[in-house]
């Protein structure tokens, strides 16, 4: 039983389907394909779909999960069949086969390539050199498209090779011939191809349409050029040589341009029309091109002591055409697996020191398939996919059987079809359709296609699994004279008898391999050995194709039969290429074909599950006897049987039922060992956490304590500093005494700024606070604050700055102050007003703490404008070196004047102004963390605002 994949899937395993139906069947195929699960069980075979993508599903990751696991303990995949073929081998010292079919297209040569690469991965490090060294010699494959990998079966390499052949002549609408065709054409170099005389366009024989170049497009997934450099990297480096090579692309080329050689008639001489490829055959070939015309268009006869050249007809030349392109390459692939097989024989081999020689085949075999107009050719590999499903249903049952044998679990008669009769229908001596085949192709005379069917009417008429139209007359389907039905196993298949005759002779006359013996070519010689033979020496009847594709497939399933056989069966699901696109009818044809269904019904006759205790053990239970109180407790002891090893469940919804009440305990189970993990877990957590805080703090106590004592230290004789510390470094606090340091820092710049002001007298504070107001509002913004002199405020008293005018200043200044009520006077100057008509005038500014007064100097300060301090609004100044300030007012009468008096170089009245302003309003509303005025740059200009 496939596990570990969800129903959402369908089933891994057919066997375990609720119901054996076809209908059933597809609908579990279909969803699998289009959930992207291509590989699925029927027991222990593996059904396999061709993606037509790229499937991240063959890594090493994904090999690591298959090695050494049982067939059923992980979801189905070519690397578990390949498993348990290779434990098999290893383990039971058994020659194991693993069969691969299915129709071209159907992805049986990537499911051979995956398999052997599976192989190589978990082969030991003492073998692995060797198996790797082997897959890349067998790189050459590539140039069949259908190969076998057991180098122990010559026949089973015979059988491919022959029926193979058909596909250089002809190809089903859609399909390719042999890749080494394309690789050839599409990845020589322009010089050798001029070398080879090749033409832009092949056609095969027997087509009048461009055959090569409609298969590239068809197949432009394919990059032959590619390809062509792997097939040849991998040719040197099994150790061909050069000229070998070479030798190998003239055969092909060969090949191609026979597929262009086209005759006619002139009378009753038989022409070749395109005579200029007979030159172009004599240099591939190395050889004479007269001999390759005389081979081409007549056959040597020996009557006696004479010898006459017969002059061949139309269709007997393109008869002889079509035979010799088959067995050039027919010679050229067993030429060339003759060269692999010798560099790959183990050697030194000794069976007394090193064991039996024990192997693993795989066999990819073309399917069996239902075509429009089946030739003699598809009847040969239908009735080999014939004889291989016989031997399928009879292995399946002998492994049931066998396995029940072992586990000591009664085995009953289990129905099926037998297709024995079928495969007698082809074969048996002397009544079967090869025995009258060959019959008619031995008399003497003209023997037709025609008289064929007649022989077999004669022979077959009362065989339940033959008819014509002869024995049916109201069977239309079937043409008279041309048509016979055989209802196979897979389904009834309509043969057209036209071409029996001939393809089933010999019709490699001697002329072609007396030619291809003398070339001058050392490797083409040596592949035509019989070439030799004088024209006068008499040669046994060579056997017919029939024959020898009978006693072929005999000798292979013979061969199959002494080994453990492993199947998987590979469907195409569309005509397109689509990895999307599941073709229901198309798929149902191959899953009758295959014989899918019946190897179900087969399986489901007696036990559809068995697992190793140990193995059920891990999913349900603890031992045998737990799992028979297990299986009585949930009712199902009528429908298991107890084995030595194993457990054997019949029905699937047994089998269901302990995975969904399993899967409802393991939820349980699960929900059970979360919460008590989770609680652990939350415990180490605070306990951590607990820990962490602990460290933490004490810490941050360790810290905080350092940096105290080190500020305690640097500042411990600050008093006594000439500085008072100021040169003093403060140490670097922690993150958690940042704020602490910085209010520590203005604890110390208020005391040190206190060590200096507190010996100042009354006066001298208020001028400290309007110089500290002015660099606090005027820092940066302008120079000249005239920080460093004494600030007097009220220069027109002053005798210095206003000489002749100080005492009328005085008087004028005391009569305001009797009227007014002022207390103190802020600032007074000289100023020059300007007006709003751009006239400068000589006017005197005093500012007291209640109002600010323009005055006129000229008549002895007469006050001309009173303006209440509250409604100032504002000062604005420029931040250069003039002496210009604008007073703002709420009235928006705003008062213009440009300071005068005797000042320092460098030095303005500006700051005094804004300081006292400042200071003055600080004082007044109590409140040293606000000001009325602020200080902001506005146009350029410097503007110190009250608010409104």
């Amino acid at each position: 039983m496939a596990e570990h994949e969800s129903l959402e899937f369908g089933k891994a395993d057919f066997v375990l389907l609720d119901s054996v139906s076809l209908d059933e069947f597809m609908a579990n195929l279909k969803l699998r394909f289009e959930k992207g699960r291509i590989y699925s069980y029927i027991g222990e075979v593996v059904v396999s779909v061709n993606p037509y993508r790229a499937m991240n599903i063959y890594g090493r990751d994904t090999i690591e999960q298959y090695k050494g696991r049982e067939l059923y303990e992980r979801p189905p995949h070519l690397f578990a069949i390949a498993d348990a073929a290779y434990k098999a081998m290893k383990r039971r010292n058994k020659d194991t086969c693993i069969v691969i079919s299915g129709e071209s297209g159907a992805g049986k040569t990537e499911a051979s390539k995956y398999i052997m690469q599976y192989i190589a991965a978990i082969t030991n490090p003492s073998q692995r050199a060797e198996v790797e060294r082997y897959l890349q010699q067998k790189a050459f494959l590539f140039l069949s498209p259908h190969c076998c990998s057991d180098e122990s079966c010559e026949k089973c390499m015979f059988i491919i090779n022959l029926y193979d052949l058909y596909f250089i002549i002809f190809q089903q609408e859609g399909e390719r011939s042999f890749h080494s065709f394309y690789q050839v054409s599409e990845g020589l170099t322009t010089d050798i191809k001029k070398l080879f005389l090749f033409c832009q366009l092949f056609q095969t024989p027997d087509k009048s349409h461009q055959t090569c170049i409609v298969f590239s497009i068809l197949q432009s997934s394919i990059n032959d050029s590619a390809d062509f450099k792997a097939v040849t990297d991998a040719m040197k480096v099994i150790g061909f040589t050069t000229e070998e090579i070479q030798t190998v692309y003239k055969i092909l080329a060969t090949i191609l341009h026979l597929g262009n050689l086209k005759f006619g008639s002139d009378g009753d001489v038989t022409l070749i029309e395109n005579s200029k490829l007979v030159s172009v055959l004599g240099d591939l070939l190395s050889t004479k091109d007269e001999n390759v015309e005389k081979a081409l268009l007549y056959r040597t006869v020996a009557t006696g002591r004479d010898v006459i050249d017969k002059q061949h007809t139309h269709q007997e030349a393109s008869y002889g055409r079509d035979a010799l392109a088959k067995a050039i390459y027919e010679r050229l692939f067993c030429w060339i697996v003759g060269r692999i097989n010798d560099v790959i024989e183990v050697k030194n081999y000794d069976a007394r020191v090193h064991g039996k020689n024990t192997v693993i085949g795989v066999l990819d075999i073309y399917g069996f398939e239902i075509f429009q107009n089946n030739s003699f050719e598809q009847f040969c590999i239908n009735y080999c996919n014939e004889k291989l499903q016989q031997l399928f249903i009879q292995l399946v049952l002998k492994q049931e059987q066998e396995e029940y044998q072992r586990e000591g679990i009664p085995w009953k008669h289990i129905d099926y079809f037998n297709n024995q009769i079928i495969v007698d229908l082809v074969e048996q001596q002397h009544k079967g359709i090869f025995a009258v085949l060959d019959e008619a192709c031995m008399n003497v005379g003209k023997v037709t296609d025609e008289m064929f069917l007649q022989a077999l009417n004669g022979k077959l008429a009362k065989h339940a699994h033959y008819t014509s139209r002869k024995l049916s007359p109201t069977d239309k389907n079937l043409e008279f004279d041309r048509d016979f039905r055989i209802r196979h196993y897979a389904g009834d298949v309509v043969y057209s008898v036209v071409g029996f005759i001939d393809k089933n002779k010999d019709t490699l006359f001697q002329d072609f391999k007396r030619l291809l013996y003398n070339s001058s070519n050392p490797v083409l010689k040596a592949m035509w050995p019989e070439g030799k033979l004088s024209i006068t020496e008499v040669t046994k009847r060579p056997l017919t194709a029939a024959t020898l594709f009978k006693n072929s497939m005999i000798s292979l399933v013979e061969n199959l039969a002494s080994k453990e056989p492993y199947y998987v069966r590979c469907i195409k699901p569309n005509d397109v290429k689509s990895p999307l696109l599941f073709e229901h009818e198309r798929c149902k044809h191959q899953v009758e074909y295959l014989g899918l269904l019946e190897n179900v019904r087969v399986r489901r006759a007696g036990f559809a599950n068995r697992q190793t205790y140990p193995r059920f053990l891990q999913s349900h239970t603890y031992d045998k006897e737990a799992v028979k109180r297990l299986l009585q407790g949930c009712g199902f002891e009528h429908d298991v049987a107890y084995g030595k090893t194993k457990v054997f469940i019949r029905t699937p919804r047994t089998i269901f039922s302990l995975e969904e009440q399993r899967a409802e305990m393991v939820k349980r189970i699960v929900l059970f060992l979360q919460k008590v993990w989770r609680g652990t877990l939350a415990r180490m957590r605070y306990r951590r956490m607990r820990a962490a805080l602990i460290i933490i703090r004490a810490y941050r106590r360790y810290k905080v304590k350092s940096y105290i004592r080190e500020v305690n230290r640097r500042f411990k004789n600050v008093r006594g500093m000439k500085d008072h510390g100021k040169h003093v470094k403060w140490p670097t606090p922690p993150k958690v005494l940042r704020k602490f340091e910085e209010a520590l820092r203005n604890i110390y710049n208020r005391w040190w700024a206190w060590t200096l002001i507190k010996d100042l007298s009354p006066e001298e504070m208020v001028q400290i606070r309007a110089k500290v107001a002015t660099l606090e509002c005027l820092k940066g913004q302008r120079a000249d604050l005239g920080l460093q002199r004494a600030w007097e405020g009220n220069y027109l008293v002053s005798k210095k700055d206003s000489p002749g005018t100080a005492s009328s200043f005085t008087l004028v200044s005391s009569d305001l102050q009797r009227k007014d009520k002022f207390m103190r006077v802020l600032f007074s100057c000289n100023v020059r007003k300007i007006n709003r008509f751009n006239k400068a005038e000589d006017r005197a500014l005093l500012i007291t703490d209640r109002h600010l007064y323009k005055m006129d100097p000229v008549k002895l300060y007469k006050p001309m404008k009173s303006i209440p301090l509250y409604n100032v609004t504002g000062v604005s100044i420029s931040p250069g070196k003039d002496q210009l300030v604008v007073f703002h007012t709420k009235d928006n009468r705003d008062l213009i004047v440009c300071l005068q008096g005797m000042v320092p170089a460098g030095d303005s009245r500006i700051g005094e102004l804004v300081g006292t302003l400042l200071s003055h309003f600080k004082s007044a509303n109590h409140d040293n963390s606000t000001t009325p005025f602020n200080c902001s740059a506005s146009s350029g200009h410097l503007r110190t605002e009250q608010p409104a």
